[in-house]
């Protein structure tokens, strides 16, 4: 599915493989490769060459990054590379990966790129790009920037004297942020007086989140908001909510929001310390936005992933589920091309689109706070009747290599049996991670000792289909 409005235009066509960019742009262990800061001001050039074709001004990067030791260096090497090919970068600092989409666009800027490894440990780095438009940019875009990183000379002379760009900081980028938040809550609503638990796992939005909640009134208790470049994500934040929920009961809050490191998923404790993942956010929000008639086409966008008993929910208010492979990304992608405006992930990434062009875990949170508020009914009772959850198993095996699924003959036939069994009443998911050869098997139906039986089964069909003598 080719998107629109990404900053690469015109050119060769791209390679037909990408090595360096995946689902969710480049990411590995910080200086080594390919999280370098040689390879990080490559990628500067890169992108600012991209950004700037075919453009009268000098181009424009909005650059920001989470909370990561090596954020540092991998800031000032991709600024670098910016000036290198003469462009403008605005530093932006420690921002969540929403609020730098947010800035490229309301800047006018020409791309924007984020340094973080989201919910990742903080040995960890990544990179991700924004075109002029907010939205990441599309594999045959970051193919085109791999090429030009592998043959830098398709770059043509380097700037010299007037001709090298600079480097300054964006003043004020989180006020300006902040007051994008403010704006999405409904101006009818106010949050006064309401008591909400803040966990930012120490990650970008550890000053954001719990400003923008005060400015609307509410009582914030904030945790995980000191960052000391070690401790991003850990034990902290949507990975690890039990320091939420234990907050949240303790002090009678309304409700519990956990971000992860780049604050663009969220995870919601509700006041009895439960848990609400990212389907019972979009089945909540679903069937308040169909019944107040703004869900376009009657449609959520989800991913392959996403339980069962969301697509029950929304059948049963006159809304449908349209499912995506696995990645926000491209959820984003097919609600631009249907027209949708509502969709996310299990995981806790939440797009509105009317409001963002990608997840944002503080946005999202001020939309369930807008409907508690206008429902007059406490989150534990908004999601105990938002859907009600299919059992859910989830196995993961790891083989020798990844073999093509159709040529695993008892995988194959043992799935077929299932599937066969279970009917409509369930599902069965099988997937390779795109990362490492560990096949996801994932299985629903409506009892979960059997589908648990199942998913070892498949496994074990799986380990025999790899073994030498298969």
């Amino acid at each position: 599915m080719k998107r629109p409005h990404s900053i690469a235009n015109g050119s060769a066509p791209p390679p037909a493989t990408r090595s360096l960019f995946g689902t969710d742009g480049i990411r590995g262990i910080a200086n080594e490769h390919p999280m370098t800061p040689e390879l990080a001001l490559q990628l500067g050039r890169a992108v600012t060459f991209v950004a700037g074709r075919g453009k009268s001004h000098a181009p424009r990067v909005v650059l920001g990054k989470d909370t990561r030791l090596s954020g540092y260096m991998l800031e000032q090497a991709i600024a670098s590379g910016v000036c290198a090919m003469g462009g403008r970068v605005l530093l932006c600092g420690p921002m969540p990966t929403p609020a730098i989409a947010n800035l490229t666009v309301s800047m006018r800027a020409d791309a924007g790129i984020v340094i973080s490894a989201s919910h990742n440990p903080y040995q960890d780095n990544g990179i991700k790009v924004f075109g002029a438009d907010g939205f990441k940019l599309p594999d045959d875009a970051e193919s085109e920037i791999e090429s030009f990183i592998a043959d830098e000379s398709l770059l043509g002379k380097r700037s010299t004297g007037p001709g090298i760009g600079r480097a300054e900081k964006l003043e004020d980028a989180r006020g300006r942020y902040v007051v994008f938040l403010k704006q999405t809550f409904p101006r009818d609503l106010s949050l006064e007086g309401v008591r909400v638990v803040v966990d930012a796992a120490h990650g970008a939005a550890y000053r954001v989140a719990p400003l923008v909640l005060q400015e609307l009134g509410a009582l914030v208790t904030a945790i995980g908001v000191k960052p000391n470049g070690v401790n991003i994500n850990r034990d902290a934040g949507a990975m690890h909510p039990d320091n939420v929920r234990a907050e949240v009961v303790k002090r009678g809050a309304a409700l519990g929001i956990a971000l992860d490191g780049d604050a663009d998923r969220v995870i919601l404790v509700d006041e009895k310390g439960q848990i609400v993942d990212g389907d019972q956010l979009l089945a909540m929000c679903g069937a308040s936005m169909t019944r107040d008639e703004t869900l376009n086409a009657r449609t959520v966008v989800a991913t392959v992933m996403s339980n069962l008993g969301l697509e029950l929910a929304l059948g049963g208010v006159g809304a449908k589920l349209l499912r995506t492979q696995v990645g926000d990304r491209y959820v984003v992608e097919a609600m631009r091309a249907g027209g949708y405006n509502l969709g996310g992930e299990q995981s806790g990434h939440i797009i509105f689109l009317d409001h963002a062009t990608t997840g944002d875990g503080t946005l999202g949170a001020l939309q369930v706070l807008a409907l508690m508020i206008r429902t007059g009914k406490p989150l534990s009772e908004l999601a105990a009747a938002s859907m009600d959850r299919v059992p859910q198993v989830l196995e993961n095996v790891t083989l020798p290599e990844k073999r093509p699924l159709d040529q695993m003959r008892r995988l194959s036939d043992a799935s077929a049996k299932i599937t066969k069994v279970l009917g409509s009443r369930g599902r069965v998911l099988i997937r390779w991670s795109g990362t490492e050869p560990k096949l996801r098997i994932m299985l629903e139906g409506p009892h979960a000792d059997r589908i648990r039986d199942w998913a070892r089964e498949l496994a074990e069909a799986a380990r025999l289909d790899s073994a030498p003598e298969a």
